[in-house]
């Protein structure tokens, strides 16, 4: 296991935050979306079911205008990011550290928790391939009610057994949907694809984020409101 210290900034004062390396995928393996070394706390396939139906989610499909065409630009996306995840992540630290309210998140007495902060990387590292390259079925839905918890204070640090804050609060989980879908363009860019297929990897991976942060607000909404 390789890990960095990367450098956040936090207004005036500068700290470093111990982030895991995340493992790329090896061309031998069958499942794209596995890495190498499995994410402490990643729990895929092992999870409860979602309340959110198959019904439901075809429904929010057809809301962003999701389809088949998205489906093959992720797939594509997920060959273009599975060697840059590590430099997606360390732009996405880098922002999440120099905003002190976001940091706050993963923080105890005031200080960021570097091993949380580490945990948390490589599940972010495995939610990218996770969204490019999983198929959105039952298995998917259910990961995602998962993940919707450990953000909610249903689940908040139980994975990672640490003292934070105990929720992250539903307007970030909407509010990151831009930073987290206009950083990634320029990543899609790099491996000599058309601008055509950028367009479209890039417009795929909105909708996808789109549907996931929806389906992350879940265990905040009065049951029945959803």
């Amino acid at each position: 296991m390789r890990r960095t210290a990367i450098i956040i900034t936090m207004g005036l004062t500068t700290i470093p935050v111990l982030a895991q390396r995340t493992k790329t995928t090896s061309p031998e393996q069958t499942n794209p979306s596995t890495t190498m070394e499995t994410p402490k706390g990643y729990t895929y396939g092992k999870v409860g079911a979602s309340p959110f139906t198959m019904k439901d989610l075809d429904a929010l499909k057809a809301t962003v205008l999701f389809g088949p065409e998205d489906e093959k630009y992720l797939r594509m996306a997920g060959e273009v990011l599975k060697d840059q995840t590590d430099a997606v992540l360390d732009l996405w630290y880098g922002y999440v550290g120099s905003h002190p309210h976001l940091v706050h998140y993963f923080s105890h007495k005031g200080q960021p928790d570097m091993e949380y902060l580490a945990a948390v990387r490589a599940r972010f590292g495995q939610w990218i391939m996770d969204i490019c390259n999983r198929p959105y079925d039952q298995d998917w839905l259910n990961y995602q009610y998962e993940i919707a918890l450990r953000h909610h204070s249903t689940k908040k640090n139980a994975t990672d057994g640490v003292q934070a804050e105990p929720i992250i609060h539903m307007r970030y989980l909407v509010g990151f949907i831009f930073p987290i879908t206009a950083t990634m363009k320029d990543f899609l860019a790099k491996k000599g694809h058309s601008a055509e297929d950028v367009e479209k990897m890039h417009a795929a991976w909105f909708k996808a984020v789109t549907m996931t942060a929806t389906l992350w607000c879940q265990p905040y909404v009065n049951e029945g409101e959803f």
